[in-house]
């Protein structure tokens, strides 16, 4: 099996301090990753730098065995989708109009979109719970509205790659649910994978099978989350120690008061 995004040898610093050193990753097709460290580890440069949006790192980044580096911005929007951590409501775009426009990577230049980016478009909104909204300009919406029509646009990208920084910003229990179950629908499949960055251990374990944890040193460890939920580990990357209380449901995570 072909792995969808490769990292290696891959060392990334903000400010001269290290986010990960030497790192090495393989992202195969129907894998869900969360990306997991304390505030300030460097989650967000990291999965920057993955979508290929900074550069300044050592080390590769392939994207289905290419150089992320040598890809044009067209050709990599077609490969790979991220969602940035903050919502933006932008110029007061309709609903509709900007799921359309994760669409556009897709498209030759100067096109419009077609009946079947269309029919996208509305299957992602459905699955978002957005169609009544897709005549509602953003500038009108709340933030947990904003954040699925922005989740809404991204799967219609239809990328092989997924990044999500905190995708869950704003969301309340029911559209967390909604939203985690429609991104493994389209995004975990037989050939495409995720990484989302998450702050919740138990979203965590639930949404996602693999982890990648960011030590505040620069070190990291990744592999299956089974592998990886122990106190010991957790509590060395979050700086504070945490409660694994195991149940029929799963394990539940807490940090000690």
């Amino acid at each position: 099996m072909s792995s969808l995004l490769q990292v290696r040898q891959l060392s990334v610093a903000i400010g001269g301090h290290p986010v990960c050193e030497g790192l090495d990753l393989d992202i195969d097709p129907g894998q869900s990753w969360a990306l997991l460290g304390r505030n300030g580890a460097g989650k967000t440069t990291l999965i920057h730098h993955l979508a290929g949006l900074r550069s300044g790192h050592t080390g590769r980044i392939l994207l289905a065995g290419q150089d992320i580096a040598a890809l044009a911005p067209r050709a990599r929007a077609r490969q790979i989708g991220i969602l940035l951590q903050h919502s933006n409501a932008g110029f007061g775009a309709s609903v509709l109009d900007t799921v359309l426009s994760g669409r556009h990577p897709h498209l030759p230049a100067l096109a419009w979109e077609g009946a079947q980016d269309l029919a996208i478009a509305h299957s992602c909104m459905d699955a978002l719970g957005l169609r009544e909204f897709a005549e509602r300009s953003l500038e009108t919406l709340s933030g947990g509205e904003l954040r699925r029509v922005e989740i809404a646009r991204l799967l219609a990208q239809q990328t092989g790659v997924t990044l999500l920084d905190e995708p869950m910003n704003h969301l309340d229990l029911g559209h967390q649910a909604a939203a985690l179950r429609a991104l493994r629908e389209a995004c975990v499949t037989p050939d495409r994978c995720m990484l989302m960055v998450l702050h919740d251990l138990n979203l965590a374990y639930h949404a996602c099978d693999h982890w990648l944890i960011l030590n505040a040193d620069g070190s990291w460890q990744a592999g299956r989350r089974d592998d990886l939920a122990e106190q010991r580990i957790l509590g060395a990357a979050f700086g504070h120690p945490i409660q694994r209380i195991d149940g029929t449901a799963g394990p539940l995570f807490l940090a000690r008061l």
